[in-house]
């Protein structure tokens, strides 16, 4: 069994057994990023992301799983605010996940006010300024935000993929 199947099974599992209220409640508090104010409590774990003073959760929360088509929209929105409300405010995306689906219910998931909660990245794989462009522009209306805190290039996999990218 490899790492990422056991750890999937081991949360599927906690959020069976207590539900997604459950989840929520087996935190005490959460942590806002700084745009919203740097309220840490509770047992999660929090660090400081490189060199940008942001405060974000030791877990993440990745977005593939969210658009996948065996969970529903309103299962998708209450998982993320439920890890919202338990402290993670590490929102992990991509910009083909799902065909963008896994955006998409992201963004539907950040409002009335969960956006200002976290601190809210994806990744896209264009590799041209063009393409980059355009995709980054795809997943700020996907994620219904005028910004995101991190963009970062998927899949860097190619010998000339750094020329390319970063010319």
């Amino acid at each position: 069994m490899h790492r990422r199947e056991f750890l999937r099974g081991v949360v599927l599992a906690g959020i069976a057994a207590r539900g997604a209220r459950g989840l929520a409640g087996s935190f005490a508090g959460g942590m806002q990023s700084s745009a919203g104010g740097n309220k840490e409590r509770g047992p999660m774990i929090y660090r400081t992301l490189g060199r940008t003073g942001e405060r974000v959760s030791a877990i993440g929360m990745g977005g593939f799983h969210i658009g996948q088509p065996k969970l529903s929209d309103d299962d998708s929105i209450r998982l993320i605010r439920a890890a919202v409300d338990g402290g993670i405010n590490f929102m992990d995306n991509s910009w083909d996940y799902n065909k963008g689906q896994s955006e998409v219910r992201m963004g539907k998931a950040l409002k009335d006010g969960y956006r200002q909660k976290v601190f809210l990245m994806t990744k896209l794989d264009g590799r041209t300024k063009e393409e980059a462009t355009k995709q980054i522009n795809e997943s700020l209306q996907r994620l219904q935000t005028d910004h995101l805190d991190l963009i970062q290039h998927h899949e860097i996999i190619r010998f000339d993929d750094p020329d390319r990218i970063f010319a």
